[in-house]
């Protein structure tokens, strides 16, 4: 006879889990993945990069100091300024120094006691007359050459079509004048391999600068460039005709939209004299249209009256 009063035992089994080991690891490995990514996008970018732009994003970051020489202070003029003739001359002037009085000032004391002085006086009042005069031309051009250089840029940045090439254009202020080049680039030319003709997006880009250009009253001088190792298959035709064609292209369509025939100085080729990036002649970017809008007042400065 079975025994039912026999009690019935359940037997529970609690299993244990071992603990968490935290999310720092996912924190770490996150931060590993997202710094080679980075890594890996500054490789492609830098291999996609061309050499002109390189050099121009060290020059950025790192610029150059140019110096005309190795004494003095070693600046951009090496302590020396352009006067309104054009000649360099030192900044310091000897009516600074104690007790030394300069060439001008002894002979004006010396006119003045032989008894010329009110010829000295009116001659030296015209004197400085005309040098206040030259300074107000200079510092009225400076301005109107920012002006300048800033509604090019946005003459440009305003053409969408254009934005591809943005890099190509340049327009910055040199010793001479206001500059403007455009400049053909590895897969970008500006010009159809031996061609005198630009491309159109080229020809807008020129356009664009018409207005203006006729807007000043500053001459201008043209200069076409060619990189080295052009192929030409006519041996009567090479660099020099080809640069020369070029400026002389981009002098016509400037007259076409609006720049009169005042406003040129002259129209040279420059073939491969004149490298921008002399250490690598060979590169796209020595292939260029330079316009120069002179410093160098015109006959009649604006707004003279007679």
């Amino acid at each position: 006879m079975a025994n039912y009063d026999q009690p019935i035992i359940i037997k529970k089994v609690k299993k244990h889990h071992n603990a968490h080991h935290g999310g720092a690891w996912k924190i770490a490995y996150a931060d590993f993945v997202t710094a080679m990514m980075a890594f890996f996008l500054l490789l492609w970018l830098i291999s996609m990069t061309t050499p002109e732009q390189k050099k121009g994003l060290a020059d950025y970051f790192a610029p150059a100091n140019v110096s005309e020489s190795l004494s003095g202070a070693g600046g951009v003029l090496g302590g020396k300024s352009f006067d309104t003739s054009g000649a360099k001359t030192t900044d310091a002037s000897v009516d600074a120094l104690p007790g030394v009085q300069s060439t001008d000032e002894t002979t004006r004391m010396a006119t003045l006691e032989s008894g010329d002085g009110e010829a000295s006086a009116a001659a030296t009042g015209k004197g400085e007359q005309s040098q206040a005069s030259s300074k107000d031309i200079g510092s009225t051009y400076n301005g109107e050459f920012q002006s300048a250089a800033a509604s090019i840029r946005q003459a440009w940045q305003a053409m969408p079509n254009i934005t591809d090439i943005a890099d190509n254009l340049r327009v910055e202020e040199t010793p001479e004048g206001l500059s403007i080049q455009i400049m053909s680039d590895a897969g970008k030319p500006m010009f159809p391999e031996g061609s005198r003709y630009p491309f159109e997006i080229t020809r807008q880009a020129i356009a664009a600068l018409a207005p203006t250009l006729q807007g000043l009253p500053n001459q201008m001088q043209i200069e076409g460039h060619t990189a080295a190792g052009g192929t030409y298959t006519d041996p009567r035709y090479g660099a020099w005709e080809l640069s020369a064609d070029r400026a002389l292209t981009v002098r016509s369509l400037l007259g076409e939209f609006g720049v009169s025939e005042d406003h040129f100085l002259s129209v040279t080729g420059r073939a491969t004299s004149e490298p921008l990036l002399p250490n690598d002649p060979y590169l796209s970017a020595n292939e260029r249209i330079e316009i120069t809008l002179l410093h160098a007042a015109p006959p009649v400065p604006p707004g003279l009256k007679l």
